[in-house]
């Protein structure tokens, strides 16, 4: 097949305008169209008065090779890549132990499914609960102000992403497509198939909890093992090599792999690792505040006279400005018609995130504005980000009153430098409740000057970004990890033999679809060692089974 792209059309276009366009760029007849499939979906809205949709397409026709011939040279033709996603082997059967996977977030779901595969049968242990019985603890903090510290937005099935939009694109590289496999394997799990062509596809909180506990089944029905309320207190390590884990019941897991897929806010774990002497390294993440708009004032925004039309959909953003005291302040994780949440994890805090339902519908929009920070702000070791963090939450919790509420205040108090003692249009969405205040003792003072210099600036990108009603909720403090467990080439440990970290909290992921992909590359890692241990003939390639499931994905959507 041939990738066409750059076909542009407009947004109200006709089912059969697609074909006839492929073909007049072929200089081909639409019934020399044997297939047609889109892969990418995107629009243009930068024209607000005529908005297109841009496509790009797997098509077939009669002498494909003649027409690469006639259109070389031209970079909106290609041969279609083969972007099915490749076992690298199946478990040996010499196997000694099964591989631990610690963490079952976007990067430890992916790591055990594609172990499961391959037939290792891993062992999941996840210190949070089953994903319906973890959103029912989430409710609870956010309807009755009661945290359970070990079932929130942070921890359990799913991980922190499952209280999220839901966003599954990335601007990381991934020449051998396993983006493309996280997508068909939540397609399977349930997923809308636009996901695998829109440009930004999203999923929303309540479609990925039954996502979630389907890719859950398919493990355990592939001979994995996913056990919840399993906390890892302890590293077990003989002569600088992993021997298992040790759980908080006393239990002890033995393994000589061990897939650490944490995620950003398991700071207990971080400060284990750390008195085992598993190298790591603290690393720049970002601090701010939500900010809410009505959502119909980014529409107008971004859309014009074509704002609600539905085949745009609720629209989003992505701003960034670079201060005059040398910070950076940037949009984080745009959620268009969305909720501001709670998403501590630990008691006495406050921290927010945002979230959106796939209906996009929610009056608000919300985003994280943030600053970024280095560890040149806060040395003292690799735990020293973490100190930060637990301040400025634990700041955020007294002046919401201790209660679980979240300070905030009105943009044009903030930029006046006045507490605000009453809301205007904008209606704050955080559960459970705010509470009007000064949020300028709430982050560091160059974080607050950086915050009121950009907001104006954004003002220049976007009409009403700095409406006086619009409203900052505190703090967004999770952006990322705040350290890196340092891993070399062969995604091990640089310290610690058969450790393998993964995911955001190693500091190797930022978002599902990236924590996915690298999910993905971890157990293929675990699964060459493994094949190299026990016999270098199959480490080789040179023999050696498919997948159990997974390795037959089509390559177009649509």
């Amino acid at each position: 097949m041939l990738r066409l792209s750059e076909i542009r059309l407009p947004l109200d276009h006709a089912r059969s305008a697609l074909p006839a366009a492929v073909a007049d760029r072929l200089a081909l007849s639409t019934a020399d169209i044997q297939q047609l499939s889109v892969f990418r979906r995107s629009h243009d809205a930068r024209k607000a008065s005529a908005p297109m949709f841009i496509y790009s397409v797997d098509v077939e026709v009669p002498d494909e090779a003649g027409v690469l011939r006639r259109f070389a040279g031209d970079h909106r033709l290609q041969a279609t890549p083969d972007m099915r996603y490749q076992c690298v082997g199946r478990a040996p059967a010499t196997l000694a132990t099964r591989p631990i996977v610690v963490g079952f977030g976007p990067a430890g779901i992916f790591a055990a499914l594609v172990l499961a595969q391959a037939g290792f049968r891993p062992i999941v242990l996840e210190r949070g609960k089953a994903v319906r019985e973890r959103t029912q603890d989430t409710w609870g903090l956010w309807r009755k102000k009661v945290l359970d510290p070990e079932s929130n937005v942070q921890f359990g099935e799913g991980g922190a992403g499952t209280f999220s939009d839901g966003k599954l694109y990335s601007q990381i590289k991934d020449p051998l497509h396993y983006g493309r496999k996280v997508l068909v394997e939540f397609v399977k799990a349930g997923a809308p198939e636009e996901i695998l062509y829109v440009a930004k596809p999203h999923i929303g909180t309540f479609r990925l909890v039954g996502m979630v506990e389907q890719m859950r089944r398919e493990i355990e029905r592939l001979g994995g093992e996913v056990r919840f309320q399993q906390r890892v207190s302890g590293l077990q390590i003989e002569r600088g090599r992993v021997r298992g884990v040790t759980l908080s019941s006393g239990e002890e897991v033995s393994g000589e792999q061990v897939i650490l897929a944490l995620g950003h806010s398991a700071r207990d774990t971080f400060e284990m690792l750390h008195r085992a002497g598993v190298f790591m390294e603290a690393k720049p993440f970002s601090i701010g505040f939500r900010i809410e708009h009505p959502q119909s004032l980014i529409d107008r925004a971004r859309f014009g006279p074509n704002a609600g039309n539905p085949l745009l959909g609720a629209a989003d953003y992505k701003l960034v400005h670079h201060c005059s005291n040398g910070r950076s302040v940037y949009s984080f994780c745009m959620c268009p018609g969305g909720t501001v949440v709670a998403a501590t994890s630990e008691a006495n805090r406050v921290v927010t995130n945002g979230m959106s339902q796939y209906s996009r519908n929610e009056r608000n929009a919300n985003a994280g504005i943030v600053v970024g920070i280095t560890p040149l702000d806060y040395p003292g070791g690799p735990l020293a980000g973490i100190a930060v963090q637990r301040d400025i939450e634990t700041r955020a919790f007294e002046l919401g009153g201790g209660t679980y509420e979240a300070p905030a205040q009105l943009v044009g108090d903030f930029l006046a430098g006045r507490p605000s003692t009453r809301l205007g249009s904008v209606i704050p969405s955080y559960q459970p409740g705010v509470r009007l205040t000064s949020l300028a003792s709430a982050l560091p003072d160059y974080a607050i000057e950086a915050i009121r210099e950009a907001l104006p600036a954004f003002e220049r990108q976007i009409r009403g970004f700095a409406m006086p009603d619009a409203v900052l909720t505190g703090v967004e403090t999770r952006t990322s990890s705040p350290l890196r467990i340092t891993r070399g080439a062969d995604a091990q440990s640089v310290n610690v033999r058969g450790l393998y970290p993964a995911g955001e909290g190693a500091g190797y992921a930022g978002g599902i679809l990236s924590a996915g992909v690298d999910g993905i590359r971890v157990a293929e890692a675990v699964i060459r060692q493994a094949l190299a241990q026990a016999a270098p003939r199959l480490a080789s390639g040179s023999e050696h089974g498919g997948c159990a499931a997974g390795d037959d994905e089509g390559q177009g959507g649509g």
